[in-house]
């Protein structure tokens, strides 16, 4: 943000909170604080929902003084940095939201051809947390919505490095989502798919066991009929490789018990 004379300005939101002007840390209070990140997340808004927003238990009074006070020592603070058109108030749409570049890169993937981006992608989200530490209730929401944006970018770089035959990418991104939700199916198919691919059932059975054993404790429940036969062909064809793995005739993995002794 240097193009309209107030200097370049970022904002972090993801790991923690940090605000730069010219390359040197702004410390703002915990009020201001609350107010630029609204205005960077939820974009341009009407100084009624702001008030509601960040001040719920205060008179509507005594909100739009926190408010004026907060606008007013921002701006004292960081030039430009928020745009006041008197009932609407936006962040300056030249200040760097590492929120926002995130997000633009994921839409730039979704729309365009398919390569180093999603790598750089994924470097960015891995451990992309908005905001922790903050548990108010609109923060909350809007970090699960992260959370969601992340699950549905990893999967999807998955799948589509899987189509083109780049299982390295794939079994990375498919092991990320998975560390976000152990029990989203889609995301341990295609780990398991990516293995196997590799030409690394050992890793695949693994995959499955840990999702097999989570979803029997959580869920009382056995892995679908799809998960099961990604691996079905793999066992038979590799019984004699892992027949002292398995467990006693009796007990068949299939039927929700451990495919391995131990791996």
């Amino acid at each position: 943000m240097d193009d309209d004379g107030y200097g370049e300005i970022t904002l972090d939101l993801l790991g923690s909170w940090c605000l730069r002007h010219d390359g040197v840390v702004v410390r703002v209070a915990t009020r201001q604080q609350r107010l630029i990140a609204a205005l960077a997340i939820k974009g341009p808004r009407l100084r009624s929902y702001l008030v509601g927003l960040l001040w719920p238990e205060y008179p509507d009074s005594k909100a739009l003084e926190s408010l004026r006070v907060s606008v007013h020592l921002t701006s004292r603070q960081v030039p430009g940095l928020i745009v006041n058109e008197g009932r609407l108030l936006s962040l300056n749409d030249q200040v760097d939201v590492d929120l926002n570049r995130v997000r633009a890169q994921a839409r730039a993937l979704g729309q365009a051809g398919f390569g180093a981006g999603a790598a750089s992608l994924m470097d960015e989200l891995r451990d992309a947390q908005l905001l922790p530490g903050w548990y108010e209730d609109w923060v909350v929401f809007e970090q699960s919505h992260l959370q969601q944006d992340r699950l549905r970018i990893f999967t999807d770089i998955a799948a589509r490095s899987l189509a083109l035959g780049d299982c390295g990418t794939a079994g990375e991104a498919a092991e990320a989502a998975v560390g976000i939700e152990p029990l989203y199916e889609n995301a341990v198919a295609l780990l398991i798919r990516a293995e196997l691919r590799r030409g690394n059932p050992a890793a695949a059975l693994r995959a499955y066991e840990r999702y097999r054993e989570q979803l029997q404790e959580d869920m009382g429940l056995l892995p679908a009929e799809p998960v099961r036969e990604l691996l079905a062909v793999v066992l038979e064809r590799q019984q004699n490789l892992v027949k002292e793995r398995l467990v006693s005739a009796g007990d068949s993995w299939l039927g929700g018990q451990p495919a391995l002794n131990h791996f």
